[in-house]
């Protein structure tokens, strides 16, 4: 476009006759040639047009793959984080924490880590996230 634009210009300041090494066969010819560019600078206009809504597909397309991965990430990220709670609870060094003493309390805390997974991917995919 920037290349044609100016011959554009040229060939009609040509065609209008403001030189005198033109004769009027080549007015002619100019004109023919005017026109020419003419569909050339819409033609040129066009296929931008047409690249430019071909790019927005394009990145529109990227964008949903994107927010695809990143559900998948948000739905593991939510099923993991409360588990890691609760381990980084019975991770820490406390001198008096009674379920510590508990023969059952490890299997429990199994059991309750795995419960909340199971209800979370459930809820998620009765609400067709997953």
């Amino acid at each position: 476009r920037k290349s044609v634009w100016p011959l554009r210009e040229e060939i009609s300041a040509l065609q209008r006759g403001e030189s005198r090494l033109i004769s009027k066969p080549t007015g002619i010819f100019l004109r023919d040639v005017y026109d020419h560019t003419i569909q050339v600078i819409d033609t040129i206009e066009s296929l931008r047009d047409m690249l430019s809504g071909i790019l927005d597909i394009y990145l529109s397309s990227i964008s949903n793959k994107m927010n695809e991965v990143m559900k998948v990430l948000t739905i593991i990220a939510t099923i993991f984080i409360p588990l890691t709670f609760v381990a980084g609870i019975y991770g820490m060094n406390f001198k008096f924490m009674p379920e510590l003493g508990w023969w059952w309390a490890y299997p429990l805390v199994w059991l309750v880590m795995g419960c909340v997974a199971v209800t979370m991917v459930i809820y998620f995919r009765r609400r067709r996230w997953i």
